[in-house]
Formats: structure tokens, sequence, C-alpha cells
């Protein structure tokens, strides 16, 4: 079958008889989600006609024409003037064909020592390098968010919890920089994974290479990646870097997902130490008093659905054979929907946390139940001489004694206390109080307010430099 423009013409079909069905082109056919790929694939073909023209396989007229042509397609694009066709199955040949329609034949050469394999990769790996710049981005604003939040509590005490429990004190300020460093760790990841990422396929044309001279370290320099991918078998199989990237975007959301559920128990009125903005919540239609934490709770059930993401690309690529194979084109609608919940939960939350209110006064009463200060007793004690087990022996049953009489460890008189040791002087006072709890754990890392200032100071200087990087 000779070559032709018609649209219904697949690039591939001199091989065949007979066309495929309209079920199979609909089943086959990835336009519907891969067209958002279309920035990439311009920039991709850029520079790879410029990378054959500048070896020779392609004559300067037809670079020129490749590149006026592609500009127009890209403004088509933005425009919204450029009709996908499902005929044309992908983003690429839907590109390539309206290319030709403008500059006719030097848009056919454009393909020249490529293939839709090594094309698609490079694609995907420039997506993904530009969301994962834009997702870094986002999460240094949700930890700015997060560290002028914990600057207004470095003193506000709350119950620090252990089995939802109350264990000790610590500072508001301390417990939400958890979260910070947590968020740290996935910048860090992140940016881990974007170095695997930033590496050219292109140029494994279908699997093996190309015989036509290419230059394909020209082509990774013009489009910014670190190199090259070595193996043109694995350049045009390899989804690991997607799959990294859906990895650490399910920690991440495991992260937003722990702070959701914190935020949601904060926000009861039987807690009440935080209230949500209102543009972040919602009411019943048959309780007029509720007030629901729906931005919360969508991010937990939104971290599931991330999961699943990661486990069905992991599944995709667990029995493929070397090298490309159709089941890859499953890679993106997994890998889109990550992305776009990430981005959009980076961004509701980084807004959410500079509108949120606190209620210290709930927090410091509720620091106060539970016998929180229990630990500064048995600390006390072992100052004193006495030996760890049976300083917690006595403290035991001092907090036995004060349930029983309904009331805190700090209510009891000392005539009371020395009947658990007669050690227990007037001085106990000091490491039973909040406060005193709080400033006893005076070192890098604890929940001192004096700490929790110092752990703001470096997490500024830490989001100052990622910023200059």
């Amino acid at each position: 079958m000779a070559d032709n423009n018609d649209s219904d013409t697949k690039k591939w079909s001199g091989r065949f008889e007979e066309p495929v069905s309209a079920l199979v082109e609909r089943y086959t056919a990835s336009i519907g989600f891969d067209y958002r790929l279309a920035a990439y694939d311009i920039q991709g073909s850029l520079a790879h006609a410029r990378m054959l023209s500048a070896q020779g396989i392609i004559t300067q007229d037809d670079l020129s024409a490749i590149e006026q042509g592609l500009r127009q397609i890209g403004d088509e694009i933005r425009d919204g003037r450029l009709e996908w066709s499902l005929q044309l199955e992908d983003v690429h040949l839907n590109i390539e064909k309206r290319l030709t329609e403008l500059i006719g034949d030097a848009g056919k050469r454009l393909h020249t020592g490529r293939s839709r394999n090594d094309q698609v990769a490079t694609d995907i790996r420039l997506y993904l390098r530009a969301s994962i710049d834009e997702i870094s981005q986002l999460t240094r604003s949700l930890q700015w968010s997060i560290v002028n939040l914990a600057e207004n509590h470095t003193a506000t005490a709350m119950p620090g919890f252990t089995h939802l429990q109350v264990a000790q004190p610590v500072t508001f300020g301390h417990h939400l920089m958890a979260y910070f460093e947590m968020f740290k760790r996935d910048v860090t990841r992140l940016s881990d994974c974007r170095k695997r990422a930033n590496q050219l396929p292109l140029g494994a044309a279908a699997l093996a290479g190309t015989s036509y001279p290419i230059d394909r370290r020209h082509v990774a320099q013009s489009l910014s990646f670190d190199g090259i991918c070595e193996n043109s078998l694995d350049a045009v199989s390899d989804r690991d870097f997607a799959i990294e990237f859906c990895a650490c975007a399910a920690l991440m959301m495991t992260h937003l997902s722990r702070f959701s559920e914190e935020l949601i128990l904060w926000m009861s009125p039987a807690i009440g130490f935080v209230s949500l903005a209102d543009r972040f919540c919602t009411g019943s239609s048959i309780m007029p008093q509720k007030k629901n934490p729906d931005v919360p709770e969508l991010v937990r059930g939104k971290t599931g659905r991330i999961n699943g993401h990661l486990i069905a690309l992991l599944t995709l690529m667990k029995a493929q054979p070397l090298a490309y194979n159709k089941d890859n084109q499953e890679d993106k609608e997994p890998l889109f929907d990550t992305v776009d919940t990430l981005i959009d939960t980076l961004r509701i939350y980084a807004d959410m946390l500079s509108g949120i209110r606190v209620n210290p006064e709930a927090m410091r009463k509720a620091a106060m139940q539970g016998f929180s200060t229990a630990t500064d007793l048995a600390d006390y004690l072992v100052k004193k001489g006495i030996p760890f087990r049976d300083a917690h022996e006595i403290v035991a049953r001092s907090v036995r004694y004060a349930e029983h009489k309904m009331c805190d460890l700090s209510d009891l008189t000392i005539s009371e206390l020395q009947q658990f040791s007669a050690i227990i002087e007037d001085d106990v006072f000091a490491v039973l109080t909040l406060q005193g709890s709080l400033n006893s754990r005076n070192h890098p890392g604890g929940t001192a307010p004096e700490q929790v200032r110092a752990a703001i100071v470096r997490a500024k200087n830490w989001l100052s430099e990622e910023k200059r990087d």
C-alpha cells in the first residue's frame, strides 16, 4: 500500500491486508490521555530535528520547516485549535500528521532515526521531570506553612501520645516540626528520583539503536538531561523511574494522610485543639451544627488511590519481556493521576495550614490529663540516686494513688508523695509542671521551646538553600 496523507491510513498499515476494527481502534488508542504530553513531544522533536540537521541527516531547509511547523502546532494546541484524531492513535502520530499537512515531506523526515518507543519514553521523562520540579516547589511551600505555624507555638504545651494515649508533654511547634522532617525526606527522595529519570532514551529507536550517525549526547545536552540511557533495550522498556516516582508520591501522601488524621481528631469538639477555616469544610444536610473536615478526609481517601497506582505500575511491569510492549501504554493514566492528585493536595494543604486556628488552652488542659509528667517524676528520682526500674515502680504506685483521688500528680502534697519515696522534696514540683517538663528536654531533637526555636532556624536555612539550588 502506498503511503499517503489519508487520515484513515495508519503509519504502519502497509503490512496489513485489512483495517483495524473500530472496537480495536478505540481499545488501543491512547490519544484520550497522552495528548497532555504534546508540549514535551514537540520539545523532544525539536531537539531531535536539530541533531539530525547537525549530523547532515536532514537538510537545513528541512530543519527550518520542521521548526516553523512545530511552533505553529504548539500554538494550535495552546489555543485549543488542534483536533485530536482517534484514528491516529496517539499524540505522536497526531502531531506528525499535522506537521506533514503543514510542511509536506519535511515533516515525514522528522521521524528518521527514532521510533515511537524511544519517543514516548523521552516524552514521559520530560513530563515527569517537570512534574517533580513543581511538586518539590509545592512541598517547600507546605513546609513554609508548617514552619510559620510552628514558630507561633514553640512553647504551646500539648499532650504527646503513644498508642493514642497521653504519654508526655510536647509543644505544638515540636509536633508540627515532625511533619516538616517527613516532607524534607520526601523532597530529597524526589530529588534522587529525578536523577534517575533525567536520562535520555531517545536514540534507542525501536529497541536496537539506529544505523544513522546520530549524536545522542547532543540531544541530551539540548534537553538538559544528565546523560543517556546506556542500553537501547533498557531505554525503551524501562519504567522504573515512573514506579519510583509513584513510590515517592505514595510515601508523601501517607505523610499527608497521617497529618490529616490528626487534624480530624484535633478538630473534633471533644478535643477542640484546632479549627479549620470554613472554606476547607462542609456542613450537613440534616444537622445544622456540623462542620465537617472534608479536605483532610479526602486526603486520607486519595492516599489509597495513589497506593493503588503504585501497585498498578508494579504489576504492569512484573512479567514483561524485553523490550517495548503495548502493555506500557497503561503506564500513563496512573502516572498522570498520581501527579495531578499530589499537586492538588499540596496546593490545598499549604493554604489550609495557613488559615488554621489553634486553641492553646484546650491543648494545655489535655496535657494535664493522663499524668503526662509521670516520666519526669521517675527521672527526678533517678537523679536522686534511685535505679530507674525502682523509680518506675514508685511512680506507678503514685499514679494509681492520684487516680483514686481523681487528681494530677502535681496536685498531691509532699507528704502524700513521700509515702512512696522519702527522697522526694519540695523541688519535685518544678518537674511536675508542664513547663518544667518541656524545658527539661533541652537537647537537639527535644521538645524544649529553646530546641524547637533552633529547629525552626535550621529548617528556614534548609528551605533557603533549597530555593537557591
